[in-house]
């Protein structure tokens, strides 16, 4: 199956497997989806839609470099004669950002006005940052999709906005008025998009149908309240049809409303928690054991925490209100992790009951403490082939009870690197 109206009705109602075969970031779908009779959905790694405003295309959003030859071929097979006209980014992520690439080219070839782009002012410094740090997000993203491939290679090119905003703008195109609004939350140079006439929320990434993506662990800093508080602002807009970054469109005002206002309350609950337990001096060790996540808000089948972890929000939170030091004062200023390691495998007795002792506490499901352990001797003797027999088997078993894809395939990646004697498979020399 993949009509994303049928697809939206059964995940609505908690009947399709957001974990593996249908899960929000990783899989894509076939072709395309009329919506109604004016919009068209596809989706790849993140959703985008084209509206027919009756004076050509608008593009929310724009898809990855996967989706530049699909997403041209399944618009103008259903606008075959008409043209792009404009497209709005909602953030500069990878997954949103490339299918523009076809359009400017039919324009080019036919003389034709480019396609206008709009985003947020920000957008175009984090291009640029991409580009300066490419290496580095080769190596994260190759970690988090678990991509076992040395050609994979982060995009060094990019198409940059035509005309950016601060706060909120507003265009018109056809029958329809476009209302772009900045919010800060995945990222900070979030846009989502209000289309009154036509009744559609376009939330960008600020919804995904699963728990938000605020605590990434390898990404720059997100905003966990000022996401909430977006969500509580589109409330207000009294929509009927939803139109998120991942997943799937959501029907009906009042199913909207339930949708935007348990993902708010989620996402202030584990910042106001995290910001009571750091006004008493708590550590983050500490905290992140604390905090208590709603069950009742987490059993609805839109925050499943299929993609990130909720744990890892905290240490966004942590990060944004309290620096990088953890509390811990021994890793203030911290020795070489192999000096570290060699003084607790002499302590210990060496480095086989290290080794016994980790695999014993694998076999009785403490996988956190597996881990460190595994770790620690592994730094102490990173060549030694046992070590990687057990560091292969520690991390695998640890993954494999992952609810979060995103933790899953870190903790994989390590799994996979020690079957090839590595630390990191995507760490160069």
């Amino acid at each position: 199956m993949n009509d994303l109206r049928e697809l939206s009705e059964l995940a609505w109602k908690g009947l399709l497997d957001t974990k593996f075969e249908h899960h929000p970031v990783h899989t894509f779908y076939e072709g395309s989806t009329e919506i109604n009779s004016f919009v068209l959905g596809i989706k790849g790694i993140g959703g985008f839609y084209a509206i027919d405003t009756g004076d050509g295309l608008v593009m929310l959003d724009a898809g990855s470099q996967l989706d530049i030859e699909t997403g041209y071929q399944e618009i103008k097979k259903w606008r075959p004669n008409d043209y792009l006209k404009k497209v709005i980014f909602s953030h500069h992520h990878v997954d949103h950002v490339f299918a523009v690439q076809k359009f400017d080219e039919e324009c080019k070839e036919k003389n034709l006005p480019l396609p206008k782009v709009y985003s947020h002012s920000l957008t175009p410094e984090h291009f640029d940052r991409y580009k300066k740090t490419q290496g580095w997000n080769t190596a994260i993203n190759r970690r988090q999709f678990a991509i076992d491939s040395d050609k994979f290679s982060w995009p060094s090119s990019y198409r940059y906005p035509d005309e950016t905003y601060e706060n909120k703008m507003s265009f018109k195109q056809g029958n329809f008025t476009f209302n772009l609004f900045h919010a800060r939350g995945e990222t900070d140079d979030h846009t989502w998009v209000h289309i009154p006439e036509a009744k559609i929320l376009a939330p960008g990434d600020l919804f995904i149908w699963a728990v938000p993506n605020g605590g990434n662990p390898q990404k720059v800093q997100r905003y966990i309240s000022d996401w909430a508080e977006a969500l509580d602002k589109m409330k207000e807009m009294e929509s009927e049809i939803l139109l998120p970054g991942h997943g799937f469109p959501i029907f009906g005002q009042e199913r909207i409303k339930i949708a935007l206002t348990t993902t708010s309350e989620l996402l202030k609950s584990i910042e106001d928690q995290t910001l009571v337990l750091m006004n008493k001096g708590k550590r983050l060790n500490e905290i992140l054991h604390e905090v208590k996540f709603s069950e009742s808000l987490m059993n609805h089948p839109w925050l499943k925490p299929v993609y990130d972890d909720p744990q890892f929000l905290i240490r966004m939170v942590w990060r944004r209100y309290g620096g990088w030091w953890d509390g811990e004062y021994d890793r203030l200023l911290p020795s070489p992790r192999e000096e570290e390691a060699l003084a607790w495998v002499e302590l210990s007795g060496g480095v086989d009951s290290i080794i016994k002792k980790a695999l014993k506490c694998n076999k009785d499901k403490k996988h956190k403490l597996a881990a460190h352990l595994i770790e620690t001797v592994f730094h102490a003797d990173p060549k030694n082939k046992e070590i990687h027999k057990a560091r292969e088997k520690i991390f695998k078993d640890f993954s494999l009870v992952q609810e979060s894809s995103m933790a899953r395939n870190i903790l994989n990646h390590a799994s996979l690197a020690s079957r090839k004697l590595k630390r990191d498979l995507a760490e160069s020399n």
